[in-house]
């Protein structure tokens, strides 16, 4: 499947502006700044695994289906429920704060994130 892998951020723009509208504190925007967050990625058809791993050993996991509604849960630790869609090849979800779509570019993952007319990328390189 598309998605499927391990993949390490090797690039952001526009990361303090968009955590800055998220309403994270200063301090940890800059404690989050130069974070080599892992995305670990398992699809299987329309269901998905999708982890992020942080430095220090924290982890965070989502579980979906295409097109039905689930239990997630944000970076912050916030639960919501979701309804994910595949939209031309990109995964979209709506967060409680922001719209966020993933795809497979080029052979890496782009996340891209909207809140408030600030838009964040985050492209990740496949590890395996």
């Amino acid at each position: 499947m598309a998605f499927n892998g391990k993949y390490e951020i090797e690039s952001e723009k526009n990361y303090d502006e968009f955590m800055k509208r998220l309403g994270l504190p200063s301090d940890a925007i800059e404690k989050g700044r130069n974070f080599k967050i892992i995305t670990e990625v398992q699809q299987d058809g329309q269901n998905f695994t999708w982890s992020q791993h942080y430095p220090g050993g924290h982890s965070m996991t989502n579980k979906f289906t295409i097109g039905k509604e689930c239990d997630m849960e944000t970076m912050g630790g916030k639960k919501f429920k979701a309804t994910v869609q595949m939209e031309g090849g990109k995964v979209v979800v709506e967060f409680p704060n922001y719209h966020q779509t993933s795809e497979i570019v080029g052979g890496k993952l782009v996340e891209i994130s909207t809140i408030g007319g600030v838009t964040y990328e985050r492209v990740s390189k496949r590890l395996a």
